[in-house]
């Protein structure tokens, strides 16, 4: 039966014949598209959010089919116009809540992990957030109270989401005029991944471009992109990726003198500071031949072990979404918790972090005693 993680699962292993491709690509155009740890780190925020989606999906869907059950107000038929319909209702709502993810601190706090890679290829794409989720399930929900069932809603869903997964390349410069004109391309969002400051917060469209082009945010690619955001992230570590944009909102929060202005911090939009600590803090310029993007120089030991772990965690993520419905709770938290402990400890490692090695000692030794424990 098709459903939307079947639909995910099945398109796992095209993700990486695509990378593969890419990768290719990059060869044949004497082009660097990739870099290692980068590449991993990417990934492994998407396992990330992978793995703890499967645990807290009831929070999105199951939400959505609630409110469906018990409070939609007419029965949508299920035939092609509504497919249509539900096509262009799920990218119109994709829009304004990408668009507030990057213009309210506490949703952008979540959507900044994507957009913290300083390179631009397909492994970007998978640069997911594990919070991202519970701010984008209520953007949908009116879709639900509307009467629209969820398995369409879902799928419809499913594929918008798959279609974002080919506009992170460089190896495509241009689509055709008519088709640049209507849907997003890896040249708009090429121009929403950069941090040049008349890229800022433009061309926030899902599988459509039309949107930012009626609500004012569109911008065309001009000046080569830098990508990355302005305070880099400066780690590989998955875990560390999604708490360090609300790491420095505390911080500035604790500076922050008056009560109002502390909570007003988590709702302007980012870089909003009181007037008295500098007002609106402006995007500083940068140019593509100056950056200094984020680099460890790895001995070739760290660079086996780390890409030998990263394999088996890799294939273990599959067999547990495969199965995930099988686990107990217990037990599915338990798994996504050694996966995400390990994707920690990797992304540590590149980062040369001396705590790594005890932390990656003690895994093995929790993996080995659960390991015997469930055998027995």
């Amino acid at each position: 039966m098709l459903n939307a993680e079947t639909i995910m699962l099945y398109a796992i292993p095209v993700f990486f014949l695509l990378i593969g491709i890419e990768l290719l690509a990059g060869i044949w155009m004497q082009r660097k598209f990739y870099r290692f740890s980068d590449a991993l780190a990417n990934i492994s925020c998407g396992i990330t959010q992978q793995v703890s989606g499967a645990i807290l999906k009831l929070l999105g869907l199951g939400l959505y089919v609630f409110l469906y059950q018990q409070a939609r107000l007419m029965d949508i038929p299920n035939n092609w116009a509504t497919y249509i319909l539900l096509f262009l209702l799920i990218d119109l709502l994709y829009y304004w809540f990408h668009r507030y993810s990057h213009e309210i601190n506490t949703f952008w706090g979540a959507h900044v992990v994507h957009h913290q890679s300083e390179e631009y290829n397909l492994s970007v794409a998978l640069r997911q957030s594990a919070f991202q989720g519970f701010f984008s399930s209520a953007f949908y929900l009116p879709l639900a109270i509307v009467g629209f069932d969820p398995v369409p809603f879902a799928i419809i869903g499913t594929f918008q989401t798959l279609y974002q997964f080919w506009i992170h390349t460089e190896a495509i410069v241009k689509m055709p005029a008519w088709f640049e004109f209507i849907f997003n391309t890896p040249s708009h969002h090429r121009v929403h991944h950069g941090r040049n400051p008349e890229y800022i917060d433009k061309n926030h469209g899902g599988t459509l471009i039309i949107y930012d082009r009626i609500f004012g945010t569109f911008e065309p690619e001009k000046a080569p992109v830098v990508y990355g955001v302005t305070k880099s992230l400066s780690s590989w570590n998955p875990v560390w990726a999604n708490f360090d944009y609300y790491a420095d909102l505390l911080r500035t929060a604790s500076r922050i003198p008056r009560i109002s202005d502390k909570l007003r911090l988590w709702v302007d939009r980012p870089g909003w500071l009181p007037k008295e600590m500098g007002g609106l803090q402006s995007v500083p310029e940068c140019e593509r031949e100056t950056q200094n993007k984020y680099d460890k120089k790895l001995p070739i030991g760290i660079l086996v072990y780390s890409l030998f772990n990263f394999t088996l965690v890799l294939a273990g993520t599959v067999l547990f979404l495969m199965s995930v419905s099988k686990f107990s709770l217990p037990e599915s938290i338990s798994v996504a918790f050694l996966i995400i402990w390990t994707l920690g400890n990797i992304g540590a490692l590149l980062d040369l972090k001396k705590w790594a090695y005890w932390s990656e000692a003690a895994r093995w030794i929790v993996f080995l005693i659960g390991f015997i424990i469930y055998l027995c």
